[in-house]
Formats: C-alpha cells, sequence, structure tokens
C-alpha cells in the first residue's frame, strides 16, 4: 500500500520561476518594474533571475521603446527540454 503526500483537494503551488517565464513569454513582454512588482521581488533580483534563465538556456530579449521608457524583456525562445514544459504553462494560464 503506498501513500500519497499530496492532500486531496491540495492545489499545486507555481513557482516564482514558472510565474516569470510566464510573463516573460508573452507576446508584449514585461519591463522590470512590472515583473518585480508581480513578483514581489526587487529590480536586481529579477534580473538575476532573467540572468538565471538565459544560463538555463533561454533566449530573452529585451527591446527599448524608440521614444523612451522602460525596456521591455521577452523570451523568444526555451531551451529544447522545456519547449514542451513552457507550452504546458502558456496553455494552462491562457
Amino acid at each position: 500500500m503506498t501513500t500519497s503526500r499530496t492532500q486531496p483537494g491540495a492545489t499545486t503551488r507555481t513557482t516564482k520561476k514558472a510565474q516569470l517565464i510566464k510573463l516573460l513569454g508573452t507576446k508584449s513582454g514585461a519591463d522590470i518594474k512590472t515583473l518585480s512588482d508581480k513578483l514581489g521581488w526587487q529590480q536586481h533580483t529579477t534580473r538575476a533571475a532573467m540572468s538565471g534563465l538565459r544560463k538555463a538556456g533561454y533566449e530573452v530579449a529585451g527591446e527599448r521603446p524608440a521614444k523612451g521608457g522602460m525596456s521591455k524583456f521577452r523570451i523568444l525562445s526555451a531551451p529544447a527540454e522545456q519547449n514542451d514544459t513552457a507550452a504546458a504553462v502558456s496553455a494552462d494560464g491562457a
């Protein structure tokens, strides 16, 4: 007899990394301030997390608006083994 550690009716927790990937996965992207506010992080922590995504194989691009303002960042591509997971996160969140 095996027992499960999950409680009946318990929901799975979404990690901050998964939330960051979801926010950066949108077509329009997001700026550092928006990401930091939604994740509850300081801006330098958000930039460090994006650097970690780059090291993990994500292609994160920053785009500076022509009229000035804050740069927007978005994920252009995910690592090969993460493509299926990222698609599942997008499908669940969209």
